[in-house]
């Protein structure tokens, strides 16, 4: 398979790397609120409240916004010069700033609706509901700063500057961290918050942080937004029509995960009744998270920017080079991640959660839903990287339309996969991973088809080693993780010494395998190997 432009493995590095920070922040803030508040009522309510803007985000920010403006933007800039371009930045800006704004007004006003919609279980509980509303206002204000920094992370981008918008999620995990302790535990009893609400005051000041931390990057880059208003302009016009259909375009995977967040609401664990089933989705899909940054969303971000100046100048062999290769990478970094996870995950998870109001039934609960996310790795990351190739295409209704047949498919499995074999809360992770899968084969068929392949034949063989080189990888962290387990048990220095045993050890063995079935996608990912993998 002929390699990608060498600038979009430096740049999937850069933002890979970036990201691992802002996953291990984000992982930091998670311990802060499973060991303060651990898996009942009140971080039951936290999330939906959060979660609730944060699938506006996902939707239109971060989603909709990022793979319509990019494209757009980029190609604005390479035809038409910087100047054109930051007029362009600033009508979305001002556009950003109207529609959002008055969408979290609404927010505010209908968060009662929205919870009753989303959580219907939640009602069966007293106080649960009020609270989830609660917090759903307060962190309602979070979608119009995250907006605005996903454009502000899409203008870095198409300059090919990654590392600070990559960086950008940190500040926010820290910030909401430091100001939710602040509010919450500090000054909150002496101006009458409670420490859940301090933390939910926390989300909207890190928004904030993540802004503020992209704009000295944009001054330099020459782009500082004003306000400005012209709906005729055609660039403003060109990304508002691809917004409505990528909008239900990214839409799959946080809807399904907001219909699972309703059924799970309604679960009844044997042994924590109502309280439980949604923290531990959430908390097994944060830390799948890391992973999918680290690589599905890293290599995602420097692949558009390049394919999006390859469709500009209608090179389509380029095109099919670099995401050929971006897929290639994809697949050999989240395979044997899933595999590691599904292995580890108790380990994992013990090491991170475990303790204060984390007991160590919520770590198996948790472990079960992430071996069952953990299958569907792949298939998110590769939509990542396939869904905004459609866009630079300028064809922004074909990942709709997978998108909303992958949403009641979601819903028919999760209905019915909760009811077999005492599944529950698994079930509903299990589907969301098999609609994954299903939308990237959808995606990736239509497009081969569309751009007359995309190196098909070289792609399947890579996979294949890379499979077998993730079973080798799996066989034997299985039996490291056992072995550790059966000397030391299942408490805490058990599972920080098989995370910090099994994990070297696994990617040991697997970079071995991968050198000794000649993956050559691991000669670019490993340092050193870039120019033998790109020359």
């Amino acid at each position: 398979m002929p390699g990608p432009e060498p600038s979009v493995v430096r740049s999937a590095g850069i933002v890979s790397a970036a990201v691992a920070l802002s996953r291990v922040s984000g992982l930091v803030r998670e311990m802060a609120m499973a060991r303060l508040f651990g898996a009942g009522q009140a971080y039951d309510a936290f999330l939906l409240g959060f979660r609730i803007p944060n699938l506006t985000r996902d939707l239109f920010a971060e989603g909709a916004l990022s793979s319509a403006f990019v494209p757009t933007f980029t190609q604005c800039l390479a035809t038409k010069g910087k100047r054109r371009a930051a007029e362009l930045a600033n009508l979305v800006a001002t556009a950003i700033v109207v529609v959002v704004g008055l969408l979290c007004v609404a927010g505010v006003v209908f968060s009662p609706e929205l919870v009753r919609l989303l959580a219907p279980g939640f009602a069966a509980t007293p106080g649960k509901f009020e609270l989830a509303v609660q917090m759903t206002r307060i962190m309602f204000p979070f979608l119009l700063l995250v907006a605005l920094a996903a454009q502000a992370m899409g203008i870095l981008n198409a300059c090919n500057r990654f590392g600070v918008p990559a960086l950008s999620s940190t500040f926010f995990n820290i910030g909401s961290v430091v100001f939710g302790l602040l509010l919450g535990f500090w000054a909150g009893p002496r101006i009458g918050l409670t420490p859940i609400q301090g933390m939910a005051i926390g989300i909207v000041l890190g928004g904030a942080l993540q802004l503020v931390s992209q704009w000295p990057s944009l001054r330099r880059a020459g782009f500082g937004l004003r306000f400005r208003v012209d709906l005729r302009d055609p660039g403003l016009r060109q990304i508002v029509r691809m917004m409505g259909p990528a909008i239900l375009g990214n839409a799959a995977v946080q809807i399904n995960v907001m219909v699972n967040t309703n059924f799970a609401s309604g679960i009844a664990d044997p042994v924590r009744g109502l309280d439980g089933p949604v923290s531990w989705l959430a908390y097994a899909f944060r830390f799948m998270q890391l992973p999918l940054g680290l690589f599905g969303v890293a290599i995602a971000s420097a692949t558009l920017p390049a394919i999006s100046r390859s469709a500009a100048a209608n090179d389509m062999d380029q095109f099919r080079k670099t995401l050929a290769r971006s897929l290639g990478l994809v697949f050999l970094l989240t395979v044997p991640s899933s595999v590691g996870l599904a292995v580890l995950g108790r380990s994992m998870i013990g090491a991170v959660y475990q303790g204060g109001r984390f007991q160590a039934y919520d770590t198996g609960q948790t472990a079960l839903a992430l071996s069952c996310y953990a299958i569907g790795l792949a298939g998110y990351a590769a939509i990542k990287v396939l869904a905004p190739a459609f866009y630079a295409l300028g064809d922004s209704r074909t990942p709709m339309y997978v998108s909303l047949v992958s949403i009641a498919i979601n819903y028919m499995m999760a209905s019915t996969m909760i009811r077999i074999g005492g599944l529950r809360h698994a079930g509903l992770a299990l589907s969301t991973s098999a609609v994954a899968l299903t939308g990237f084969v959808a995606l990736f068929w239509i497009l081969r088809n569309r751009i007359g392949g995309i190196h098909g034949r070289a792609l399947a063989r890579t996979t294949t080693k890379i499979l077998a080189a993730s079973a080798a990888m799996g066989a034997v962290t299985w039996l490291s993780s056992h072995g550790i387990q059966a000397w030391l048990g299942a408490g805490k220095l058990g599972y920080l010494t098989d995370v910090a045993v099994s994990i070297p050890l696994g990617a040991l063995v697997y970079y071995l395998a991968g050198r000794l079935f000649r993956i050559e996608e691991l000669r670019m990912a490993w340092p050193g190997g870039r120019r033998q993998g790109t020359s």
